[in-house]
């Protein structure tokens, strides 16, 4: 059992940075596998098959990450019981969380092909991406079980601490992405629906590296498949943390399904352009997903052992680096976007739509960064809907009312652009009035 306790014991800054990298290069790669298909599809087949694509994108994060939001709640339970050294939990856990992940899966498929032509309707989808948009969803949804398993798969080795296997398996089907993304789309021409297959395949590559890990593992938290089942009471645990971040990440997303019916308006230039931005973007937000992923983890085992202190220590420095880090990105974002942005689509109204959110957006990643990290630290400590009730209002609420009313006013896109460094630095403000006032660490300790 030497995996993991480096996040319980000796350095704190030490655990949590060699417990982020791979997690930051595990999330670059997976960043790759849209950012792959946005690339390819732009260059070889134009602006509109690269709007296709990109309107996809609010509507699969809609779906996904729903039942992601329960994926990380199940790695909560995880860590908790991993660091409470309470083995024949831990074991439930995984084979329940495993349960989840392939009933979701299967569950996930068949509504995302089922709705995705009514709802890129309702979202006022231009009519001339429609078509292939519809092929894109569908496409992509076919393959649900694959990333549903792999995410949940790779969250139950990070919740034990091992970062690095993930990673591997990673890289390998990137590759395989990659390769099958240049093969579909560049030389056979099949189409933005093929970008999609290749995604499917590459995800469905790297969940099954995952699952035959665990399965293959000597430690506790092997997975055996004739033990694959739900246990009642951990499936209560799991819900009761994971639930709510399910909905804010459900929340937020519809949040984004508004922004981009609103984008959607201003015609096929706009969509591609924002759409090319939000790649970017990805990448500007790496350091910020894996510091507030690996203070969940860390939180966790540590509540878990009752090294209060340690987790209040670690949960300060997770939270500097992740706002120090973000805003170096945003601010070589914010003077390379031109350069970035014609690496997808040359065309000058996209390169320009894409220039002026990153020139609205990007200095104000510092607290997105903040806010995630708050995020990260409170499901860990098991208090998963504060996070989800401070981005209700916030990045739901707030945002919607702001872009609805003043969008009627001055129809302008920078208008849309302003609602996310409005909004983040709105929960940054109560995240850190919260962080400060909350008794959420002691009231841990005396449960």
């Amino acid at each position: 059992m030497e995996k993991g306790t480096k996040l319980l014991s000796g350095s704190i800054w030490k655990g949590i940075v060699s417990f982020a990298i791979p997690l930051f290069l595990g999330n670059l790669f997976q960043q790759l596998y849209n950012t792959v298909d946005s690339l390819i599809v732009g260059n070889f087949l134009g602006s509109d098959a690269l709007a296709a694509v990109s309107s996809s994108g609010s509507l699969i994060f809609l779906l996904v990450g729903f039942f992601n939001g329960i994926a990380m709640g199940a790695g909560v339970v995880i860590s908790k019981y991993f660091g409470a050294k309470d083995y024949d939990n831990l074991k439930k856990a995984v084979h329940t969380d495993v349960a989840f992940g392939l009933a979701a899966g299967l569950l996930l498929m068949g509504i995302g092909m089922l709705l995705a032509p009514q709802i890129l309707v309702w979202m006022g989808t231009p009519e001339s991406v429609l078509p292939n948009s519809i092929v894109y969803f569908r496409t992509y949804f076919a393959g649900s079980l694959a990333f549903v398993m792999y995410n949940i798969v790779m969250g139950i080795l990070q919740a034990v601490g091992d970062s690095k296997h993930p990673l591997y398996y990673l890289i390998f089907s990137s590759i395989v992405n990659v390769v099958l993304d240049l093969l579909f789309v560049g030389v056979l021409r099949l189409g933005v629906g093929s970008a999609a297959l290749a995604t499917a395949i590459s995800q469905a590559a790297s969940a099954i590296l995952c699952f035959v890990r665990l399965v293959r593992s000597t430690e506790v938290y092997q997975v055996k498949i004739h033990e694959i089942r739900f246990h009642p009471a951990i499936l209560r645990q799991i819900i009761g943390i994971g639930l709510p971040s399910g909905l804010q990440n459900s929340i937020i997303s519809i949040a984004n399904i508004v922004v981009q019916s609103n984008i959607n308006k201003f015609g096929v230039m706009a969509v591609a352009g924002c759409g090319v931005y939000s790649k970017i973007e990805g990448f500007a937000f790496l350091p910020i997903t894996c510091f507030a992923m690996s203070l969940t983890t860390f939180i966790g085992q540590n509540l878990g052992a009752r090294k209060y202190d340690r987790a209040k220590k670690g949960a300060v420095f997770g939270i500097a680096c992740s706002v120090t880090l973000a805003e170096l990105v945003g601010v070589i974002v914010f003077f390379a976007i031109p350069y970035f942005a014609a690496a997808f689509d040359s065309t000058p109204e996209v390169v320009a739509i894409a220039t002026k959110q990153a020139h609205t957006e990007a200095l104000f990643y510092l607290f997105l960064a903040f806010s995630h990290c708050i995020a990260g630290i409170m499901r860990g400590a098991g208090k998963s809907t504060v996070p989800m009730f401070v981005m209700l209002i916030s990045w739901c609420i707030i945002r919607i009312t702001y872009i609805t009313v003043t969008v009627h006013f001055i129809p302008k896109i920078q208008v849309i652009f302003w609602a996310y460094p409005l909004t983040w630095s709105i929960s940054s403000v109560i995240f850190l009035i919260y962080f400060l006032k909350a008794d959420w660490l002691h009231s841990f300790e005396k449960k």
